[in-house]
């Protein structure tokens, strides 16, 4: 290592001294301990150790050391990146086939549950169908869409032929594949190896010409791991040119991720080693005594909490330093298979290893590939397809490797699927209104939601605004579509008389838009489940199963749902639930086929894009498959929502686990193509500035100008009171009214000529306020809902569901006339007007409130 003439021995003092006393170290600090050889290595090596030991007492494993036995299943050799060390990539003329076969496949994994093995480690280059035509055909021949749709069916394979857990390390995944991929592997894996940009954007680099090895596509990788509860193990490559500061770097950026999302299982600091016959065969290796520094200040960085692993093939015979540097893992070691990554370098005898491990008064015992912790938290970082697999070989004590555990294959999934039985709370739609929430918060709110200390570093607070707020109002009325950016903010800030004044131009563009009656739709909002482990920060409404106010209905339950909608006078049927983890993907069909058996002539709104990637991703069927055959089960239109905020950065905040913006808006438009409508939605006031709600509202008419398949913009102020982030104090109570306001009328200006129709929501708004945006662009009140549970467990208080009376009231207010409309905006049937009128468009649910003598609740009258 380069550069150790510039540490000096004073500066090597004060950095020991710190880790002496257990203070935290910064990244100048880290990268001066690199350097530590000799006396001062002994120390680092020491106070590392120390760290190491009070993690494993805290964890009730003291003096273990772990490692997993498994077989290497390398599923194929072709990758679409150039890396200059690399052994294992190849290129086609080379091998026998592109794939291994299934028969060889599980002929690998089947040798290894002979040998006790319990894991499946599939490791295969970067989606080679982009760069070999030779992989493309053979995928096309064998019915596979991409090497991450093979993977997926073989881990399935391995699952129930042989019971090994697979561990997948497919290279760059997006959050889309974690969905895909999660259900069939207890964990997965990518290194990281280096945040030294220079080593992949420098020609000569080992990186170069690989784009996947861009780090910061690969730490977008950690994250998105972490947001989809996926266990997942990354690492560093030492001694490939980066820097000591490059080093550090990148242990840091491991230690961020773990902090904010808590899925970093275990950390691999692994040694360059040159192999003959690449790019880097004359470049000297690292030396061990670097390796064992480079441990320590991980292990000193990340905490005793962190799992850290040093491969054993790769170090010599230094396992004693290894494990002084702080160590408590030494990874996968396969009685069968060679290390197909480091061909030259044979695994030690797992008895070997033991004798080491013991050497230095430390107990070799196995694990799973995915780690104790996360098998006793089961979910959400356990899929429930994967549970009984996992058990079968888990001590139930320990949540390590039973060592008598003998895999044995057993089904994946059950052959038929089938809805869920009903169960919890399922009144709670109308208990929410009289008996109310359990508590403010679920149990595990500490969490769940990642590590509310960390996340704070990505709030910002809305800078300081000096709007020229005339002459934005001028613009906008001589071009209410033209306004820039600037403008747009300024009139976001308009208050006294410029707010009056926005509204008024906002309410003469929705009279010349959609004329001046305000319309609803009598609707029956059924949300079939609140059982979710998505995590997000926002949501009061998800609930564990375990938790008191957690309810899942049955298909029977909805049916009957449908028919009370259907004798009030309902037109649409707005159906949504949480992400359950037992939900089949298929289930969301057998819903929309229930509705329409039980009210063929009702339109199904129903689906948001969550929704959509959560039963593409558990059927492993394209989105845009997956919406073609909804529609065919009977689904008309979709909701818009999980939207929020569609910019990443807020995104990232607000929710953790949540569809990133740009599978948002490839749901939506994917509906839009197959002549699926649906709505666009915003939720604003939490963790956002007003320069975020700009850009969502001008996304979202990009969108409908190139689909036109939107039929409103529905406007969701935060309802802060029981919301996780705001009860952490990273989120602001919600937008003012006078927020409210200018949002509405800005939406219906930016708006103008492409969404005709802007709706606010009297749930989250209350009356008085919606009166007031109804003068300021509005036109659209929404629905009777008879149903609304989510803002009501979030704390809003202007009940479940409203009356057609009390709409008209509303409407009246601001001076206008309510008219019912269907979910497209046409006119319903006089059979539906009429059957609404007799029941006030909300059915029983009226005759209730006045039997419990509450008109108050939900009736706001």
């Amino acid at each position: 290592m380069d550069a150790a003439s510039t540490v000096t021995e004073s500066a090597l003092r004060r950095a020991l001294a710190r880790a002496r006393d257990g203070k935290a170290l910064d990244q100048d600090e880290a990268t001066t301990l690199l350097h530590a050889r000799g006396p001062h290595l002994d120390r680092l090596l020491e106070y590392a150790s120390r760290t190491r030991d009070a993690g494993l007492q805290a964890a009730g494993r003291p003096g273990i050391i772990t490692y997993s036995r498994k077989v290497f299943i390398p599923l194929t050799r072709l990758c679409r990146d150039r890396c200059g060390y690399c052994t294992f990539a190849t290129v086609p003329h080379r091998l026998d086939a592109p794939y291994l076969s299934p028969d060889e496949v599980l002929e690998i994994a089947r040798q290894g549950a002979a040998l006790g093995c319990k894991e499946a480690l599939f490791t295969l280059g970067d989606r080679p169908e982009d760069r070999w035509r030779q992989a493309r055909e053979w995928l096309d021949a064998h019915g596979y869409d991409d090497t991450l749709s093979y993977v997926r069916a073989m881990a399935i394979r391995v699952l129930e032929e042989t019971g090994l857990l697979p561990h997948l390390n497919p290279g760059v995944l997006t959050w889309r594949d974690f969905q895909r991929l999660k259900p069939v592997a207890p964990s997965m894996g990518m290194m990281l190896e280096t945040t030294a940009t220079r080593l992949f954007s420098e020609r000569g680099g080992p990186h170069y010409g690989s784009p996947d090895k861009d780090p910061a596509v690969r730490l977008r990788v950690l994250e998105d791991a972490g947001r989809s509860n996926v266990p997942f193990t990354t690492g560093i490559l030492i001694g490939i040119g980066e820097t000591p500061a490059e080093r550090v770097d990148a242990i840091f950026a491991i230690r961020r991720t773990m902090r904010e999302y808590g899925a970093i299982q275990e950390v691999i600091v692994q040694n360059f080693r040159a192999k003959p016959d690449t790019k880097m065969r004359d470049t000297p290796d690292a030396e061990l005594a670097e390796l064992a520094a480079t441990i320590a200040v991980t292990r000193l960085v990340l905490g005793p909490k962190a799992r850290i692993q040093a491969p054993p093939n790769l170090i010599g015979d230094q396992y004693a330093l290894m494990l002084r540097a702080g160590i408590d893992d030494w990874g996968g070691v396969s009685p069968l298979t060679p290390d197909h990554v480091n061909p030259e370098r044979p695994w030690p005898q797992i008895d070997e290893l033991a004798a080491k491990t013991a050497e230095q008064g430390f107990t070799l015992r196995e694990r799973l590939t995915i780690y104790p912790e996360y098998v006793e938290r089961g979910e959400p970082w356990l899929d429930p397809r994967l549970s009984a697999h996992v058990a079968a070989l888990a001590d139930p004590e320990t949540g390590l490797a039973r060592e008598d555990a003998v895999p044995e294959g057993r089904p994946w999934q059950e052959p038929d699927g089938g809805f869920l039985e009903a169960a919890g709370r399922t009144d709670l739609h109308v208990e929410i209104d009289t008996t109310g929430r359990t508590s403010d918060r679920r149990d595990d709110f500490d969490e769940v939601y990642g590590d509310w200390d960390a996340l704070r570093d990505r709030v910002r607070a809305p800078q300081r605004f000096d709007a020229d707020v005339k002459a934005a109002l001028a613009h906008a009325e001589r071009d209410p579509a033209g306004l820039s950016d600037t403008e747009a903010l300024a009139l976001l800030h308009a208050d006294g008389p410029e707010l009056e004044a926005l509204a008024e131009l906002a309410d003469g563009l929705r009279r010349d838009a959609v004329g001046d009656d305000v319309t609803y739709v009598v609707t029956r909002n059924i949300n079939f489940t609140n059982v979710c482990y998505t995590g997000c920060r926002f949501c009061a409404f998800a609930q564990r199963r375990t938790d008191a106010d957690a309810y899942t209905l049955s298909l029977e339950q909805v049916g009957q749902r449908v028919e009370q909608a259907w004798e009030a006078g309902a037109t649409e049927i707005c159906m949504q639930g949480g992400i359950h983890p037992d939900l089949p993907g298929t289930a969301y069909f057998d819903l929309a086929r229930e509705v329409k058996r039980r009210a063929p002539g009702i339109h199904l709104h129903s689906y948001s894009p969550m929704e959509v990637v959560n039963g593409a991703a558990r059927t492993d069927m394209s989105i845009r498959d997956w919406l073609q055959a909804a529609k065919e089960a009977g689904v008309d239109s979709l909701p818009g929502t999980a939207a929020e905020i569609l910019d990443d950065d807020v995104r990232w905040v607000l929710t953790k686990g949540k569809l990133p913006a740009a599978t948002w808006v490839e749901v939506i438009t994917t509906a839009h193509e197959l002549g699926i409508p649906t709505t666009s939605t915003m939720m604003y006031g939490h963790v956002d500035t007003p320069a975020h709600w700009v850009a969502h509202i001008r996304l979202l008419r990009s969108i409908q100008e190139r689909t036109g398949g939107f039929t409103e913009f529905v406007l969701l102020p935060f309802v802060h009171h029981n919301s996780p982030i705001y009860l952490a104090g990273l989120a602001r109570p919600g937008p003012t009214a006078r927020e409210n306001r200018a949002v509405h009328a800005l939406a219906r200006i930016l708006l103008h000529g492409a969404i005709d129709n802007i709706q606010c929501s009297w749930v989250k708004l209350g009356d008085d306020l919606c009166a007031q945006v109804l003068q300021g662009g509005v036109n659209d009140l929404g629905g009777t809902l008879m149903e609304e549970t989510i803002s009501r467990m979030a704390g809003s208080d202007n009940g479940s569901f409203k009356t057609i009376t009390s709409l008209e009231e509303i409407a009246a207010r601001a001076g206008r006339r309510a008219r019912q409309r269907t979910t497209t905006y046409g006119t319903p049937s006089p059979e539906r007007q009429e059957a609404a009128r007799r029941t006030d468009g909300v059915g029983h649910f009226a005759q209730a409130a006045r039997n419990r003598g509450r008109l108050d609740l939900p009736l706001v009258t």
